[in-house]
């Protein structure tokens, strides 16, 4: 076996060893990725439910939302509003647009890894594959154009192939991911926006019917209850 893939790596010009490390490297960045995501997104969506709930001008509640959520990704939105609360809503809104901006960095973070993985891994395979020919080629030159030769020819041609289809292996599983985390910032964006205008609201936005309710019912349009008059 070690044999084998020793023959291989030098058929393909020593790219075969390159493109297993170029999967190792995609491999781990998507592990990564799916971990920083399932964090990222299962906190801003624990955020919207319970920013859903603070009732309008409540400071006292956004700050304990601030502590509560320390470390996550969308704190910072929250901070940035409470840290122009005083100000008018332009200015908050481009601080809080400022604080997204800062964070996006870390969204897409490593992305371009798979999107390399997808043009190179293939680039890589055919070049192998190429040197992998001229070897075998080389061998029909040398050995005349005999039966043997013939077959260590197409032998060749066959093994300098497996470089070809290890590239287009990398590439596919790089662009099946790739498209799944753009989905996944698009996703982050999308929240990160939504928290910006609900902490405007509720820090500009002169109350609302659907303040104190649950996420699930405001959504399904059910308003909070009317209070009783002289309360």
């Amino acid at each position: 076996m070690l044999e084998q893939a020793i023959h291989l790596s030098i058929m393909s010009g020593g790219l075969l060893p390159l493109m297993g490390v170029l999967l190792l490297i995609t491999l781990a960045v998507i592990v990564e990725r799916t971990y920083f995501f399932h964090r990222a997104l299962k906190s801003g969506l624990a955020m919207e439910h319970d920013l859903h709930l603070v009732e309008y001008q409540d400071v006292d509640k956004l700050r304990r939302l601030e502590a509560h959520y320390s470390g996550s990704l969308q704190r910072s939105i929250l901070s940035a509003a409470l840290a122009s609360r005083g100000e008018d809503a332009d200015s908050m809104e481009r601080h809080m647009e400022e604080s997204i901006m800062w964070q996006m960095p870390k969204i897409d973070r490593y992305v371009w890894v798979l999107d390399t993985s997808v043009t190179l891994a293939p680039l890589m395979g055919l070049l192998g594959t190429i040197i992998g020919m001229v070897h075998a080629f080389d061998i029909l030159g040398t050995s005349g154009a005999g039966g043997a030769a013939t077959q260590m020819v197409t032998g060749g041609i066959a093994e300098a192939l497996v470089a070809t289809g290890a590239g287009l292996l990398i590439a596919i599983v790089a662009v099946l991911w790739l498209n799944h985390f753009n989905k996944r910032v698009r996703l982050a964006l999308h929240q990160m926006d939504l928290l910006k205008v609900m902490l405007l609201n509720r820090f500009h936005g002169g109350g609302s019917a659907h303040h104190g309710v649950s996420a699930s019912d405001a959504h399904a349009g059910k308003l909070a209850a009317a209070e009783p008059e002289g309360a």
